[in-house]
């Protein structure tokens, strides 16, 4: 199993906003996968075990690692550990780990380097350490380029254009969003994250272009949702906002999505129609 599967739903980070015009970028990471890679079972029971029961893989990868004499051994160890942190939130610990395994993998092996570098990258992304993040996912960013991988460098732009907003550099951010886009043009999260850059740095014309190539990508999907009724009401289409926010209770009824949807709703009012009613 492709440890980018195994972390991609502990590296969701989804906060509803307050008002309108300051809805957060979304912090979605690909749903798409990297291609599966081949592990040694010593790793692969390793692995199961983490996602299972994380203190018992702590326990095993620690043993593991005390008696390593080589530098897969190591390598294996360290991403094990790293993996069941993330289950129990040791999220700081399991960056470092991750980036060590990188380490600890022959320099020829680089599209397996540009795995564990991001997910070194993601896992400090969520505990806040944005610029050891950007330092982390620079790395996987070269070891993406020396593999020829698109697909993934391209994913390593978005987290990267991630730590850039929280960092304060958004055109830095925007630059790296448009190289994601080039090198994966149908990863709707790409297009979402670049809409939801643009509008908040007051480029709505592009952001409109950008929530529909998502819309077009991903139909149904509440964030996409959520996002295009924002940039439609600050762009004074307020029909087209009520409309893309009915769609996100119609499509995902209960959900936080939905709860922030009917909220945006709630601040508009009743339609002019009604509003004499």
């Amino acid at each position: 199993m492709s440890l980018s599967l195994l972390l991609l739903p502990l590296l969701a980070q989804v906060g509803p906003s307050g008002a309108l015009p300051q809805a957060p970028l979304p912090d979605r990471h690909s749903r798409k996968a990297a291609p599966v890679i081949q592990q040694p079972a010593r790793l692969k029971d390793c692995l199961d075990l983490a996602m299972l029961r994380p203190a018992d893989a702590i326990e095993v990868a620690e043993v593991w690692l005390a008696e390593a004499k080589s530098m897969a051994d190591r390598a294996g160890a360290r991403q094990c550990k790293a993996l069941a942190l993330t289950r129990i939130e040791g999220w700081a610990e399991a960056g470092a780990l991750f980036l060590s395994a990188r380490e600890d993998t022959p320099a020829n092996e680089s599209g397996e380097r540009a795995r564990l570098g991001a997910m070194g990258g993601n896992a400090l992304i969520v505990s806040g350490d944005m610029a050891g993040a950007l330092a982390a996912l620079d790395l996987a960013r070269a070891d993406a380029n020396a593999a020829r991988d698109a697909k993934l460098g391209g994913v390593i732009q978005i987290d990267r254009a991630r730590a850039l907003v929280a960092l304060g550099r958004n055109d830095d951010a925007a630059a790296a969003l448009k190289e994601a886009r080039d090198m994966v043009p149908t990863n709707a999260s790409a297009w979402l994250l670049s809409a939801t850059l643009s509008r908040r740095m007051g480029k709505l014309g592009e952001a409109q272009v950008q929530i529909e190539r998502a819309a077009e990508l991903m139909p149904i999907d509440p964030e996409i949702g959520l996002e295009a009724g924002v940039i439609a009401v600050l762009s004074g289409r307020e029909e087209a906002a009520r409309k893309s926010w009915q769609s996100v209770l119609k499509a995902a009824p209960g959900s936080p999505a939905a709860k922030t949807a009917q909220g945006y709703l709630d601040q508009l009012g009743p339609p002019p129609a009604q509003s004499g009613r």
